[in-house]
């Protein structure tokens, strides 16, 4: 399949310098889309049968480690155990809404977890069955990974998700594929900060793009140190967008073995009360960008 035909050819263009107006709901300037990363317990584990352990995004070690890694395995128990217990706690205490981009595999392992999303209101979107790169796949083998990590997250949400995000490099055939499995969107893409519509195998296909630049893997790559860089980072970017920019969509990507950490989630929690003090900013989840989209910025 070609660039083209796959809904991946190069656009160095895009909106160019006329953007529409994406009419955010109440007059929202800017639109911010807070996203928890559940990916603990769906990573590459020796206990589940991998060669070896997992050891991205977590604090790192000194030396690489062979076979199993018993402290990179705790630090993602971290994520599940409290982790994401206090990111909970801070979204529900403040009544704002959140972003679930889950590992089928990882919601599998904690019931109570997937429970206080759903009584959380949270959105649920795909992020693969495994917390693996899609990009190697070959067509039948994605497809499989896709329609099991659908059905399961299903199972746990009590609804199929309608958003999906890949690890870091989906294949040629991923949006296609989400197509066909009926998939609202998908956020593999960062290089824009509005969504925006794209021929994909002749259809029309919805990108809300993503963000790693807003996004608390600065973290464990050295880019943040404190609760306080984080805060003034990302207020930083928002107040941009108020100040010089059209409407924005800007998306804040989460971990619960990141973030949640005491002294980071501190700067979460201050950002999410500057928020508050904001009108012309707005917290909304994914499925609610992407539904907004569609009925005011339909494909041509």
């Amino acid at each position: 399949m070609s660039d083209a035909a796959a809904g991946r050819a190069r656009d160095f263009a895009g909106y160019g310098r006329n953007p529409p107006d994406p009419r955010w709901p109440d007059g929202a300037h800017v639109v911010c889309n807070f996203v928890i990363n559940y990916e603990e317990g769906g990573e590459r584990a020796v206990p589940d049968g991998d060669a070896d352990s997992e050891g991205a995004l977590t604090e790192g070690s000194t030396a690489p480690v062979k076979g199993r890694d018993l402290a990179a395995e705790s630090m993602f128990a971290y994520g599940s155990r409290a982790g994401f217990w206090r990111l909970h706690r801070i979204f529900t205490k403040r009544g704002l809404p959140c972003t679930v981009f889950a590992v089928a595999r990882a919601l599998e392992r904690n019931p109570e977890a997937c429970a206080a999303m759903r009584e959380a209101g949270w959105d649920v979107a795909g992020h693969g069955l495994r917390w693996e790169m899609h990009n190697a796949m070959d067509e039948a083998t994605e497809r499989a990974r896709i329609a099991e990590a659908t059905a399961i997250i299903a199972r746990c949400i009590g609804e199929r998700p309608a958003g999906w995000y890949t690890r870091y490099a989906p294949s040629l055939n991923t949006r296609r594929l989400l197509l066909d499995a009926g998939y609202d969107y998908d956020s593999d893409a960062y290089d824009d900060e509005i969504p925006y519509w794209v021929k994909t195998a002749g259809r029309d296909a919805l990108v809300v793009p993503y963000s790693l630049v807003h996004n608390d893997v600065r973290f464990p790559r050295m880019g943040m140190s404190s609760g306080t860089e984080y805060f003034d980072y990302m207020r930083d970017a928002i107040e941009c967008v108020l100040r010089e920019d059209p409407p924005r969509m800007l998306s804040f990507g989460l971990h619960n073995r990141i973030i949640a950490h005491p002294g980071r989630a501190m700067g979460l929690a201050r950002l999410l009360d500057w928020i508050a003090q904001h009108p012309r900013v707005a917290v909304m989840r994914r499925i609610d960008i992407a539904r907004h989209w569609r009925q005011e910025h339909p494909p041509a």
